[in-house]
């Protein structure tokens, strides 16, 4: 029997927890200052942080003065970011069901974290219920892979030389709010006032560029559960042409590559 978008969300991230921070930590925490701007987050705020990971959302938010906590659905993140950070509250726990009462916090974080979700709307509709009347919520996703240089290369590889029909259990759309008027609609939908959308530049520097590759096939679920069905003489294909495509962006003994975040915030009443 094929898992749920949930279970298999769940199990890839047991899998790649020791490889995201070689693999995407740099990148994704350049969003960090700008997410917690968004929240309102400073000293004295309680903060949740959802879909925490290894904590440097947490943890950047304590260093700022907060009281955060940081929640995952893996146990292996959720160890990790204990290890990373102890003095901070790091719990196992489902962005869909929170376990906290209403109204108990000034700052929900989500940072790339909606990607992996298989109810999204359902997490978000659960922030705004944590949060306290005034409180803030902020989520991250990736730009459209067109803006998102690293999703493009890897993307249209597998478009080109291998297969993107495989068996998958079925989940969101993983571009859906890279779209700013979906991320409005569905903040408005769940709740929240005076929604807004930004675009965070970004840049993600790379030692070779095999290390893209080596990120989506070690460090994520659904681009890496993509790579790992392919047939072995369209993997040596796809390898290749992401190294090649790669290597247009080398600068000196670095691979920089454009990336962009979506960052939504909203108001909760």
């Amino acid at each position: 029997m094929e898992p749920s978008f949930h279970a298999f969300e769940q199990q890839g991230w047991g899998r790649a927890a020791d490889h995201y921070g070689d693999a995407f930590g740099s990148l994704t925490s350049q969003t960090i200052p700008s997410l917690l701007s968004a929240a309102g987050v400073g000293k004295g705020s309680r903060l949740l942080d959802v879909a925490t990971g290894p904590g440097y959302v947490a943890a950047a938010a304590a260093e700022l003065g907060a009281s955060a906590t940081g929640v995952d659905f893996s146990s292996e993140m959720v160890a990790l970011a204990r290890r990373r950070y102890p003095a901070i509250d790091f719990r196992e726990g489902d962005a869909e069901a929170l376990a906290f009462e209403r109204a108990s916090f000034d700052a929900v974080t989500i940072n790339f974290g909606v990607l992996h979700l298989e109810r999204p709307d359902q997490a978000l509709a659960e922030a705004r219920r944590v949060l306290k009347p005034g409180g803030r919520c902020a989520f991250t996703v990736w730009a459209a892979p067109d803006i998102s240089v690293g999703f493009g290369i890897v993307l249209k590889a597998i478009e080109t030389h291998g297969r993107t029909d495989v068996s998958l259990p079925a989940g969101p759309p993983f571009f859906r709010f890279s779209d700013a008027a979906e991320s409005m609609r569905t903040m408005s939908a769940v709740g929240f006032i005076h929604p807004l959308v930004q675009r965070v530049p970004l840049m993600w520097r790379l030692k070779s560029a095999e290390a893209l590759y080596d990120a989506f096939l070690q460090g994520a679920v659904r681009t890496a559960a993509l790579l790992r069905a392919q047939a072995p003489e369209a993997t040596a294909r796809i390898r290749r042409r992401i190294i090649e495509d790669a290597e247009a962006y080398r600068n000196g003994d670095t691979i920089i590559l454009p990336m962009a975040a979506v960052l939504t915030s909203g108001i909760s009443t």
